[in-house]
């Protein structure tokens, strides 16, 4: 077996357990699971990006439902705002594409990419990313996704880990957030995510 086929059948079966866990997590059937991981994926790869960041970032902006809307216009599995960013969906058919799985997923991780190479890490990344850029705290935004994050990291791996957490009250959550991070938390630096590490 070359190097090639082992990387591609550790990525499979990587790609299998994180399918099985997001499906139990966020109760989502296992085909619709399975393209949502296939899907981040086949992006990340394409664009250089850690696809276990974009499912955690997924997981938290809608649950992963791709009719996900917010009252501000917020749309689909990545939350893009199809009106500010519009012209990324013009080569996949325009903003009505905002709600295709495949498109919502693309062009939420080009703008989250875009985003952490910008600000430098991937804390500033997410932060600019729920549009808390010009403000002194995400109130909890990036402590969520980071916390799903270092969980699918685990589960990528094979570990076992619970598929319901408890979860802390908003205000908890929100202290917790811009504290520093512990020793086995340390912050994610661009280039692993970027690189897809």
């Amino acid at each position: 077996m070359t190097a090639d086929e082992k990387a591609m059948l550790s990525n499979k079966k990587q790609q299998q357990f994180v399918t099985s866990w997001l499906s139990k997590r966020y109760r989502v059937a296992g085909d619709a699971a399975n393209m949502l991981v296939s899907t981040a994926y086949t992006t990340a790869h394409d664009i250089k990006l850690d696809p276990l960041l974009i499912l955690a970032v997924m997981a938290i902006e809608s649950g992963l439902n791709p009719f996900a809307e917010s009252p501000v216009g917020a749309q689909g599995l990545m939350q893009v705002m199809s009106k500010i960013h519009h012209e990324k969906f013009q080569k996949m058919g325009g903003v009505q594409a905002a709600l295709n799985p495949v498109a919502n997923i693309r062009v939420g991780a080009l703008i989250l990419k875009d985003y952490v190479t910008r600000g430098g890490s991937v804390e500033a990344g997410l932060k600019t990313y729920v549009g808390a850029a010009a403000f002194e705290t995400d109130s909890g935004y990036g402590y969520k996704v980071l916390a799903e994050y270092r969980r699918l990291k685990q589960v990528a791996t094979g570990k076992h880990v619970p598929t319901v957490t408890p979860t802390a009250p908003a205000q908890q959550v929100a202290k917790m957030a811009p504290a520093a991070p512990k020793a086995e938390s340390a912050p994610v630096g661009v280039n692993e995510v970027v690189a897809g590490l």
